[in-house]
């Protein structure tokens, strides 16, 4: 097995052991600083000679995660300006016709990095499929809008990553007709985004969106708010070229000082009422172009319709925010009150519903599971109820195997699922797990995301409004037919 490839763009030289060759850092756009600094991807300038690919490339700026999340989600590299850089896992570049997985990390669209421990591509590999991970742009750099005709950068990175792969994946053994996009969190919305933009049409024909939907996107206006917002605190006028002239220190202070300003005064007539409900500052815009309309309306009326899908959540997914910190304790019965107000949620119905499965839970817990299901299952649902109706396959699963850590109470969080689909189950290297967290689960999701990339089809039935079929997976795993129902439609017609 060769660890040495040719690209369009030039030589890389990998590393091949134990029946796997890996590249890693592999440039797929140009490095979008100086000139390219705050616009759309360029092309990778061309290399003569062999360029090694042997360690992961930087992240783009970002703010590291506050503490303890910052040791929960370790990260191996720092910012760095070549950071539009993919990695690639291959059972063998001479081969051909390999299924090919396309993964797209997640953190809120304000981290992330693909250099991270529970992404290695490897087992993937083991298993027949070629498996890539990308970085892309988030926070200012991936989602700044003035309306000056430039947004999104951060998804157009992602489309571009996924052109790269287009016109060179055949060169590690890869189909670039048989390709899969897959994601959690930010990277499931950006699943969900890539099956409704026309410039993705044709990029991928599989998906899956872990933790995430097309649902939760904001305005042209409430961007641009935000941006205005952002070059007021920088000092500077609210054009691209003068953020852009910012060095990247003071715009990663300027971004902390907005951060915070946001957290401590929520006021939806100073940053509009999505940011203001969400408390996150950079998502993806409606723009009319990149975003041409609202991604889960598109996907109704037939967007991504040739696309088999796959979609999940997390039982518990809101405790990863709210138990490492305490918080989860400290949460009064009229913050309760007021996240149901906000949500538009009728008050006494949906405290009613929620306390009816958690008898014992207080206001910490209850507030959990709304925001939960606000912003990971509800979307989930959403997309998976939309796509239904689309002659590709439409599947569902939930994630329900819940974590020792913490004393027991991180249940199934967010991004606790990563772990086993990468099948890289190591209580070091992921402290989320606890102590012997089950191989057996490992196997079979791990399993069930290899059969979904390489066929289209996964071990249980397809998703139908009658049914609702649903794969749990738990210590014992198995099918469910809508699984929190009176929760489901309780959000019935709440945007």
């Amino acid at each position: 097995m060769s660890g040495v490839v040719e690209t369009r763009y030039g030589t890389v030289r990998g590393r091949a052991a134990d029946g796997i060759a890996t590249f890693k850092g592999i440039p797929y756009a140009a490095p979008p600083f100086g000139a390219n600094r705050l616009r759309p991807p360029q092309p990778v300038e061309p290399w003569s000679g062999v360029r090694d690919a042997l360690a992961f490339g930087p992240k783009a700026p970002q703010l590291p995660y506050p503490p303890p999340w910052d040791a929960l989600l370790p990260e191996l590299v720092a910012v760095g300006e070549d950071c539009l850089t993919l990695n690639v896992w291959s059972p063998d570049p001479g081969s051909a016709g390999l299924p090919v997985m396309v993964w797209i990390p997640g953190g809120q669209f304000e981290h992330g990095t693909a250099a991270m421990a529970t992404y290695d591509g490897s087992r993937f590999a083991r298993d027949g499929i070629v498996c890539v991970t990308i970085n892309y742009r988030v926070a200012v750099d991936g989602f700044l809008s003035l309306g000056d005709g430039i947004a999104n950068c951060g998804l157009l990175d992602q489309v571009a990553a996924l052109e790269w792969v287009q016109q060179n994946i055949a060169a590690f053994g890869g189909d670039p007709g048989n390709v899969t996009v897959f994601g959690e969190s930010a990277g499931a919305m950006s699943v969900g985004m890539l099956l409704a933009m026309p410039r993705a049409e044709g990029l991928f024909r599989r998906a899956i969106a872990e933790s995430g939907g097309a649902q939760h996107v904001i305005s042209a206006p409430t961007a641009q708010r935000v941006g205005r917002r952002l070059a007021g605190q920088l000092g500077v006028e609210a054009t691209r070229e003068a953020i852009a002239g910012v060095s990247i220190d003071r715009l990663l202070q300027g971004l902390a000082e907005l951060t915070a300003d946001l957290m401590a005064h929520p006021d939806p007539e100073r940053w509009g009422p999505e940011v203001a409900v969400s408390l996150a500052p950079w998502q993806p815009v409606i723009d009319g172009d990149v975003i041409p309309a609202r991604p889960l309306d598109r996907i109704v009326a037939g967007a991504g319709a040739e696309i088999d899908l796959m979609v999940g959540s997390n039982r518990d997914e809101y405790n990863f925010f709210l138990v490492p910190g305490d918080a989860i304790d400290q949460i009064p019965p009229e913050a309760l009150a007021g996240v149901v107000m906000a949500h538009g949620l009728p008050m006494e119905a949906a405290l009613a519903t929620y306390r009816a499965a958690r008898p014992r839970s207080g206001p910490g817990e209850l507030l959990s599971a709304i925001q939960g299901d606000w912003y990971f299952r509800i979307p989930a649902l959403r997309l998976a109820e939309a796509h239904a109706a689309s002659p590709a396959a439409t599947y569902m699963y939930e994630f329900a195997w819940r974590s020792p850590a913490f004393d027991g109470r991180l249940g199934a969080c967010h991004g606790l699922e990563i772990p086993f689909v990468f099948d890289v189950l190591s209580p070091e290297g992921e402290p989320l797990l606890g102590a012997n967290p089950p191989q057996q689960l490992a196997d079979m999701m791990h399993a069930a995301w290899v059969s979904f990339a390489a066929t289209g089809e996964c071990p249980w039935p397809t998703y139908d409004l009658r049914r609702r079929a649903t794969m749990r997976f738990d210590a014992t795993s198995g099918v469910v037919d809508d699984p929190l129902s009176a929760e489901r439609t309780l959000w019935a017609g709440v945007r």
